[in-house]
C-alpha cells in the first residue's frame, strides 16, 4: 500500500485583495487534485469580482485588475458554494487537503463564506474532517535548524519543485502539493506510520510552538509582535471587534 504522500492529494490556493483575513477579499482561487505523482492534476479555477477596490500592491502580485476582474470575475456568493462544495468534496473522499500557510487561505475562506452565504466552512463539510497538509508548518518542524525564508519559492528551490507562474492559484496549488510529496519522500523514516489524520492533529501543535518561538525572537529583536498560534483555522474575532 502506497504511502500518503504517493497517493492522491489535493491541494488550494488563493490570491486575494490583500494579507487581512478579516477585511481582506478572495479575487481567484484553484483546487488541484492529483492520484498519483505521474497522474495528471485536475485543476478547478474561479475568477471573483470582490466589488471592492482593488490596491495596486495586490495587483503587483498576481496580476489580476480590477478591470479584469469586473470583466471575467463572478460574483462572489455562487463562487464561494462552489468553492466549499468542493472542499467539502475532498473531505469527503478523504484526500488530505495540501495548503500552504493554511491559517490564512482557509480563514480568509471562512470570512467570506461568513461575508457572503451567512455560512461556515464546517457547514458545508457536514461532519467529515479535513485533513490539511501544510507544507510550511511540515516543513519548520521536519527541518527546524535551517536558515533562510520558507515562502513558496524558497521551499520549492529547496525541495527541487519547478515552480512557473507564481502566484497563480492553480500554479501555486500544484507546487505546494509536490513539496509535500517531496517533503514526505526526504523524511519517509519521520512520517513512517504517521497517517494524515493524525499529522493533521500534530501540526495543530507544532504550528502553536512554531508560533510562541517567533513571538519570543520578536521579543528578543526589540519589536514585541503577536502571532496566532492557531491552525489551520483562526478564531472568530469578538464581535466587538
Amino acid at each position: 500500500m502506497p504511502c500518503w504522500y504517493d497517493g492522491p492529494l489535493a491541494a488550494f490556493d488563493t490570491e486575494t485583495t490583500g494579507i487581512d483575513v478579516e477585511r481582506d477579499r478572495i479575487v481567484s482561487a484553484a483546487l488541484v487534485v492529483q492520484e498519483t505523482p505521474r497522474s495528471a492534476p485536475r485543476v478547478t479555477r474561479w475568477l471573483i469580482n470582490p466589488g471592492v477596490e482593488i490596491p495596486e500592491a495586490a495587483t503587483a502580485v498576481h496580476g489580476l485588475t480590477a478591470d479584469h476582474l469586473a470583466l471575467h470575475g463572478r460574483w462572489p456568493a455562487p463562487v464561494l458554494e462552489e468553492v466549499a462544495r468542493a472542499l467539502a468534496a475532498q473531505s469527503v473522499a478523504g484526500r488530505p487537503l495540501v495548503v500552504m500557510n493554511a491559517p490564512f487561505d482557509l480563514t480568509l475562506l471562512q470570512r467570506e463564506l461568513r461575508r457572503h452565504r451567512a455560512s461556515s466552512l464546517d457547514a458545508y463539510l457536514g461532519g467529515h474532517p479535513l485533513r490539511v497538509l501544510d507544507p510550511r508548518v511540515l516543513d519548520k518542524h521536519l527541518d527546524r535548524y535551517r536558515k533562510g525564508r520558507r515562502t513558496l519559492t524558497d521551499l520549492c528551490a529547496h525541495y527541487e519543485v519547478e515552480l512557473t507562474d507564481a502566484h497563480e492559484a492553480a500554479a501555486d496549488a500544484l507546487a505546494a502539493l509536490r513539496v509535500v510529496r517531496a517533503l514526505g519522500h526526504r523524511f519517509a523514516d519521520r512520517l513512517d506510520g504517521l497517517q494524515p489524520a493524525e499529522l493533521h492533529t500534530r501540526q495543530a501543535v507544532w504550528h502553536a510552538a512554531q508560533a510562541r518561538g517567533l513571538e519570543a525572537w520578536f521579543a528578543r529583536s526589540g519589536n514585541p509582535e503577536s502571532v496566532d498560534p492557531h491552525w489551520p483555522l483562526r478564531p472568530d474575532l469578538p464581535a466587538a471587534a
